[in-house]
């Protein structure tokens, strides 16, 4: 039984052999037939000829994948410069063949994609970052003329809106911003402690505490919270607006969405941040007061002594004035990155991402360039 299923395989597969000037091709050039030719093919050695024929009255039949193997074979012959001729192909096997040699015959590679000049992608990047910036100053100009147009009619201010964003923003980030602050004195009082300690300098750590978390840290790490929560949140809701056409619903009843989904957040955040950094700043000195009681010896009284004397009310101050600025470009990025959301999900969590990435970066970039112009002005 083995004996024949071996033979049946042998009269079956597909065959090619060279016999001086022709080639006799044999068996079913089908695809279920056609791997051993596909292996053997490589290592056969062509005549160096002008002219070879390809005998095809032995094959008994022939599929696309048959035709495909065949004229890719005659194209790379041709390429070498051998005129080829193929004789006793069947009326069925002849249509196939030519109808996968328009095609190309296999022989055809894939274009590659182009690799486009370093100039040239630079360029585009360029233009791409100039145009987002238009947008962006196109979107803070119609900002500024709707704010403008409130205040000059205040009872056009939706109060409702700004108490409950008040409520988000505000109310729902103490408990994260005094405990993170809490935990960031700490570490100060901590990380200053042990140092200041080994030079009997034990009392500066109210200096360090006080003017660190008061004038840098706690505005800083405040905006940053706020940023990552409320500036993406507005993002979020706004950009799922626009997947919803409720923006293009406000427009098409004549209500200016700026009036109604931007102003209320602005005005929220502005109010918020500068309350939450005095928040933050009593929790971050409250957690540096801890450590310095419990590591240094350093009681209460003593400390809120020194702070006294050791800290200004210019530095607090100087914490404080940040916060609208930090609040103002967290509600812009925010906003802004939600109106350019476009028609699905996934452009939606691709802004939100963004507009975190920017805030908190803008933040960061606003903040050096404040102390930079404090140390200028001697501040």
């Amino acid at each position: 039984m083995g004996k024949t299923t071996d033979k049946h395989q042998h009269q079956t597969a597909a065959m090619l052999s060279v016999e001086d000037n022709a080639v006799r091709c044999a068996g079913n050039w089908t695809v279920a037939d056609l791997h051993p030719l596909e292996h053997q093919l490589p290592s056969v050695k062509w005549p160096e000829q002008a002219e070879l024929t390809f005998d095809m009255q032995a094959v008994q039949l022939m599929d696309t994948s048959g035709a495909w193997l065949l004229a890719r074979t005659v194209h790379d012959l041709e390429a070498r410069g051998t005129q080829v001729s193929l004789q006793g192909l069947s009326s069925g096997a002849q249509a196939l063949y030519e109808l996968v040699q328009e095609d190309g015959g296999g022989a055809h590679k894939l274009p590659l994609p182009k690799r486009r000049p370093f100039l040239y992608a630079m360029g585009q990047g360029t233009l791409a970052s100039l145009l987002r910036w238009r947008d962006m100053v196109a979107f803070v100009g119609e900002m500024g003329e709707s704010t403008v147009r409130v205040l000059r009619s205040p009872s056009r201010i939706r109060w409702a809106a700004v108490l409950h964003e008040l409520a988000q923003a505000g109310h729902k980030a103490l408990p994260i911003v005094g405990l993170l602050c809490f935990l960031l004195g700490i570490v100060i009082g901590y990380q200053g402690g042990v140092q200041l300690e080994d030079y009997g300098a034990n009392i500066y750590v109210v200096d360090l505490v006080g003017i660190s978390m008061l004038r840098e840290l706690a505005p800083m790490i405040t905006a940053i919270i706020v940023a990552g929560r409320t500036g993406s949140a507005y993002t979020a809701e706004i950009g799922t607006m626009k997947v919803t056409e409720e923006v293009d619903a406000l427009r098409s009843m004549g209500i200016a969405p700026m009036e109604i989904l931007v102003l209320p957040k602005l005005l929220a955040l502005l109010i918020a941040l500068p309350l939450l950094t005095v928040y933050a700043d009593i929790m971050g000195v409250f957690g540096g007061m801890v450590m310095a009681d419990v590591q240094l010896g350093i009681s209460f009284s003593t400390f809120i002594e020194r702070f006294d004397d050791a800290v200004e009310l210019d530095t607090y101050l100087v914490g404080i004035g940040k916060a609208p600025v930090f609040a103002a470009i967290i509600a812009t990025v925010g906003c802004f990155q939600g109106f350019q959301v476009t028609g699905s999900a996934e452009s939606v969590g691709r802004r939100t991402t963004l507009s975190v990435v920017q805030a908190i970066f803008a933040v960061i970039i606003v903040d050096a360039a404040f102390s930079v112009a404090f140390s200028y002005l001697g501040i």
